[in-house]
């Protein structure tokens, strides 16, 4: 066929390289879109970018090869078991060990660890990659969220984020595989079980390839320790880390972030330890025929679990009201700011408890180690809380009405989902798709909600031309 024949015979309207201009135009045009919305609302970015990834991971969840049986799983439970790993919650509705093959799993887990990078992060990576650039409000988010220096840190911050990431599941991997080796485990499920607990621990994420979780390993301090310490260091957060990265243990050169975020979890962790213990040190359905050394290992297990993890010894129905009370508290809270954990962050607590003993001993500024916390920050702190209790409410009121069950185990469930902890009383599994649907929508927005709302609060001081005279109205 001669040239002027193959011409002839393209379709009319047709030239060489058509298809490739188009391909470039479209390329163009999403990159302008992208940058124009990094520029503008970065945190509409970062919502986009989480819908989209947790689109992809549906679809993938979705084919029949993510089944065990080889069929295609239900759009709810691929949808809240995609939902559940990209915002590192670990609920799940199907058994991870059975329902899902290896594919699935895997699948599960590279959402983990997509998802534990965070929100900002992902939006700030999605617009390098697509626009190779960060607008100047876009590096603004990120330098609030990472608590960057300058701006020019925050692409170096980006990476280091990652390689953080990569090095602390890495080493854990490295501390669990020679144990399940011992246990019996083929070499191959000793690596696949290492790596998985590894991600699925410092992504705080809960998600375990057994289908009886860890229950079998309740006194095996070779799995728990790293477990525990895992879940910690995630929950401290990534400013959190570099910051200890770079000045090790010396308290003088932390910033107070990374002062409050320790000290605040410290607290938190030996208060709930102290607690958990003290209210389920008698109860022969969990702990109450243990040793008193794996009363105690039970008691920090929890402690550290409850505020993110989602790793549980025991079954959550069998603990008293009380410690399920201290459990909702706990889950409530989180861990630190632009970590894997969810909650409403150890800081805004903290933020908040300054700003009351403030009050109380009638300071006019709200100062803590030698640093005055502005207004903005205590304004940016109601809102997350308010938020955050406001989305648990009305979550808990249309599960009690969809579901029937209790209300300490809708209020359980639906905190755990809101601060993607992961711990479960099994309402999940027992819901109707409605339901499933709630708790999904709820865990999505726990994990972009409040991330997204404190970072853009944080940017939205308008600068007024006239004050209206002050008026006080009667407080309490």
């Amino acid at each position: 066929m001669t040239q002027s024949q193959s011409r002839s015979s393209s379709p009319a309207g047709w030239h060489p390289g058509q298809p490739e201009r188009e391909g470039l135009w479209i390329f163009t045009r999403l990159r302008d879109f992208i940058d124009n919305i990094a520029n503008t609302s970065p945190a509409r970015l970062a919502v986009s970018a989480f819908a989209v990834v947790v689109l992809i991971f549906t679809g993938l969840l979705s084919l029949p090869v993510s089944s065990a049986a080889g069929q295609a799983t239900p759009l709810h439970q691929a949808l809240f078991t995609a939902v559940s790993a990209v915002c590192v919650t670990g609920l799940t509705v199907v058994s991870t060990a059975v329902h899902w093959s290896f594919f699935g799993q895997l699948v599960i887990l590279v959402g983990i660890f997509v998802g534990g990078l965070g929100t900002l992060t992902l939006a700030s990576l999605l617009a390098l990659m697509v626009s190779k650039k960060l607008g100047v409000r876009g590096k603004l988010i990120a330098q609030e969220a990472m608590n960057a220096g300058r701006l020019g840190e925050v692409g170096t911050l980006l990476r280091i984020v990652i390689v953080t990431s990569v090095v602390i599941e890495a080493v854990l991997a490295v501390a669990l595989i020679p144990r399940f080796l011992a246990l019996g485990e083929s070499f191959g499920q000793s690596v696949w079980h290492g790596v998985f607990y590894s991600i699925s621990a410092f992504n705080n994420a809960g998600f375990t390839p057994h289908s009886d979780g860890i229950v079998p390993y309740e006194t095996d301090l070779w799995i728990l320790i790293p477990l525990m310490i895992g879940v910690f260091l995630g929950s401290l957060g990534f400013p959190v880390v570099m910051v200890l990265q770079q000045n090790g243990l010396n308290w003088k050169k932390w910033n107070l972030h990374t002062k409050l975020t320790i000290q605040v979890s410290l607290i938190l962790l030996a208060a709930g330890t102290v607690l958990w213990g003290l209210m389920e040190w008698e109860n022969m359905r969990t702990i109450g025929g243990m040793s008193l050394g794996d009363k105690v290992t039970h008691s920090l297990f929890a402690s550290v679990m409850t505020r993110s993890g989602g790793f549980n010894l025991v079954d959550q129905n069998q603990m008293d009201s009380t410690t399920m009370l201290l459990t909702d508290a706990l889950m409530f809270a989180g861990g630190g700011s632009a970590s894997t954990a969810g909650g409403i962050k150890v800081t805004t607590i903290a933020v908040m408890f300054l700003a009351i003993v403030a009050e109380a001993r009638g300071d006019a500024d709200v100062k803590v180690y030698g640093r005055t916390i502005p207004e903005g920050t205590m304004r940016v702190a109601i809102s997350v809380i308010v938020a955050g209790a406001t989305l648990v409410a009305v979550s808990a009121l249309l599960l009690l009405q969809i579901s029937g069950a209790s209300l300490d185990r809708v209020l359980f469930e639906t905190i755990s989902a809101f601060a993607t902890v992961g711990l479960s009383t099994n309402l999940s599994a027992e819901l109707p798709p409605a339901g499933v649907y709630v708790l999904t929508v709820l865990m999505f927005a726990g994990r972009v909600g409040t991330v997204t709302l404190a970072a853009g609060l944080a940017l939205r001081q308008r600068s007024q031309l006239y004050h209206y005279p002050e008026e006080r109205p009667i407080i309490g």
